[in-house]
């Protein structure tokens, strides 16, 4: 397959990531009838990245992430001369999805402009501090990786990967809404933000820092256990 059409592929992956996650965070989470909240938005993130898993796993092998990406990298699995590809095409796909996002909700009376973006601090959803929030991404985004890279291994079980892969991050976001809005996702963070501006765009850094440590950290941790002796 080509690099360009495996790039469509995460882009196409990654708007849905981020239409399915965050649409549900802007569109639904808050309507009590719903009843969504961040149990909701929680398996909302998990069901975009199974559903895309199995569409687009044996293309491009369903990144959505710059982090994952990175991470895999550092893993041994993935090309790094590939990367750039990849990272724009899932950049690309979160803006698409948070400009559809934007234009939907705008459409209701009340919209004040919300994207459910990152952040800490003031702009955390309960007031965590800029280190409670690097710590979290950083943890949260080691242990993804690390059963990514464990998931997709050749000794695991076949056909299986998408489903640990998607309660991993419906878990992940279960430990973490609270802190950040949950990223271990630059992609995710960067769409919302950059549509947001003001406090949103100013962190976003931090954004795609502690995923990106995190990622190296877990994909590293997998390979050193993994490995027989």
């Amino acid at each position: 397959m080509s690099l360009t059409k495996r790039s469509v592929a995460e882009l196409i992956g990654t708007f849905w990531l981020v239409l399915g996650g965050c649409g549900s965070a802007v569109l639904a989470a808050g309507i009590p009838d719903l009843g969504l909240g961040y149990l909701g938005v929680s398996f909302a993130f998990g069901l975009t990245v199974v559903t895309m898993a199995y569409a687009i796993g044996h293309i491009s092998g369903c990144h959505l992430n710059p982090a994952v990406s990175i991470g895999l990298v550092a893993g041994g699995r993935f090309k790094a001369s590939e990367l750039p590809h990849y990272i724009v095409a899932q950049v690309l796909g979160a803006i698409l999805a948070a400009l559809l996002i934007r234009t939907i909700a705008s459409g209701a009376e009340g919209f004040a402009g919300g994207l459910a973006s990152n952040g800490f601090g003031e702009h955390s959803p309960h007031g965590y501090s800029m280190m409670a929030a690097l710590v979290t991404e950083v943890a949260m985004t080691a242990m993804f990786l690390f059963i990514i890279m464990g998931a997709t291994d050749k000794r695991a079980p076949a056909g299986l990967a998408p489903l640990a892969i998607g309660f991993t991050l419906t878990l992940i976001h279960m430990i973490s809404i609270p802190v950040t809005n949950t990223s271990v996702n630059p992609a995710r963070s960067t769409g919302p933000a950059l549509l947001e501006g003001g406090i949103a765009l100013s962190q976003l850094w931090l954004f795609w820092l502690a995923p990106i440590i995190g990622a190296v950290i877990g994909a590293l941790l997998y390979n050193f256990i993994s490995k027989e002796d």
